[in-house]
C-alpha cells in the first residue's frame, strides 16, 4: 500500500493539485495560528514541550487511522495525506516562469523570478547554481517526504513536512522562546536563524540526515557514478556538514556542465531531470523492499 499511495500521489500531484488547500503550508499555518491563540501555545514556547508539539500532529493522525482499522480508508488517507505533503505549487510556478523568461532570453527576469525562488526557499548560499538549488527543493519536497512516508507512514509525512515548513523563512509571525542546546559540540552544524527555534533547525538537521545519504546514493547511481560517489564518501561519516551542501555537492558532481553552463536554462534542465530520475530510483527501491516484505 505504501508504493501505491506513493504513485498516486505523485501523479496526481503533476496533474491536478494546485489550490492552496492541496499544500501543506496552508495546514502549518492554521496550525501555528491555532497554537498561539490556544493552550498549545505553552507548548510551542517551552524549551521541551515544543518536541511534543511537533510530532502531535502526526501522533493524532496515527491515532485516527488506529481507529479507523480499514485498510482501504488508511490507503485513501495516506494517499491524500502524502499528496499535501509533496505539494510545491509555489516552487513549481516561480521554476515555469523562470523557464519561460529563459527562452524568451529575458536575463533580468530569468535572475529575479531565481532570486524569488531562493528567498522563499532560505536559500541564502550565493555559490549555489540554480539547478543546485532545484535539486535541493526536489529532496525537500519529494524525496525526504517519500523517506519518511515510507518509514513511519502518513504520519512521518506530517511530521517531516512540519518541520520543513518550520524551517523556512518567516514561518513564525512571533518571537519563540530557543531551546537551550547544552552539548557544544552538537551545537556546532545548529546554523542560527533569528525567526526559527534552534530546536527546530536542530531536529530539521537529523531528519534529514539519512535521506541525504540515500538521496546522494541514488544521485551516483542514475549519475555520473565515479565523481557523485567519491563526493558522496567524504560526507557519509560527516556529523555536522549541513544537508545542503551534501546534496547540492553530489548533485554537481553528479552532473558535470561545462562551467559556462551553470545557471542557465540548459544547468536547470539537466539538474531537474537529475532529480526525477533520483526520485525514480527511490520508487524502484521501495518496490523492491515491498515485494522482499520488509515495507507494508
Amino acid at each position: 500500500m505504501t508504493l501505491i499511495s506513493m504513485l498516486i500521489a505523485l501523479i496526481i500531484e503533476r496533474l491536478a493539485v494546485r489550490s492552496e488547500a492541496w499544500q501543506f503550508s496552508f495546514y502549518a499555518k492554521k496550525y501555528l495560528s491555532l497554537s498561539q491563540s490556544s493552550g498549545l501555545s505553552k507548548l510551542s514556547d517551552d524549551s521541551k514541550g515544543q518536541y511534543l508539539w511537533l510530532i502531535l500532529p502526526g501522533i493524532l493522525y496515527a491515532l485516527l487511522l488506529w481507529l479507523i482499522g480499514s485498510s482501504l480508508v488508511t490507503l485513501v488517507l495516506n494517499t491524500l495525506v502524502l499528496l499535501v505533503c509533496i505539494g510545491c505549487w509555489h516552487y513549481r510556478q516561480l521554476y515555469k516562469q523562470y523557464l519561460n523568461a529563459s527562452e524568451r532570453a529575458d536575463n533580468e527576469a530569468a535572475f529575479l523570478t531565481m532570486q524569488q525562488l531562493s528567498k522563499d526557499a532560505g536559500l541564502t548560499d550565493p555559490e549555489l547554481s540554480y539547478g543546485q538549488r532545484l535539486v535541493w527543493l526536489n529532496f525537500r519536497y519529494y524525496a525526504a517526504v517519500l523517506f519518511w512516508f515510507a518509514l513511519l507512514g502518513g504520519a512521518g509525512a506530517i511530521t517531516y513536512a512540519l518541520l520543513r515548513q518550520l524551517n523556512e523563512p518567516g514561518s513564525w509571525d512571533k518571537p519563540v522562546k530557543l531551546a537551550e542546546t547544552e552539548d557544544a559540540e552538537t551545537a556546532e552544524f545548529v546554523e542560527a536563524t533569528p525567526d526559527i527555534p534552534a530546536a527546530f533547525q536542530q531536529v530539521m538537521f537529523w531528519a534529514d540526515w539519512v535521506p541525504a545519504r540515500l538521496f546522494g546514493v541514488g544521485l551516483a547511481l542514475v549519475g555520473h557514478f565515479s565523481r557523485a560517489s567519491a563526493a558522496l564518501l567524504a560526507f557519509l561519516g560527516d556529523f555536522s556538514t549541513p544537508s545542503t551542501t551534501v546534496i547540492t555537492s553530489v548533485a554537481k558532481a553528479a552532473e558535470p556542465l561545462p562551467d559556462d553552463a551553470y545557471n542557465c536554462a540548459e544547468e536547470t534542465a539537466c539538474m531537474v531531470q537529475l532529480a526525477k530520475r533520483n526520485v525514480l530510483f527511490f520508487l524502484a527501491l521501495v518496490a523492491v523492499l515491498t515485494l522482499s516484505g520488509w515495507l507494508g
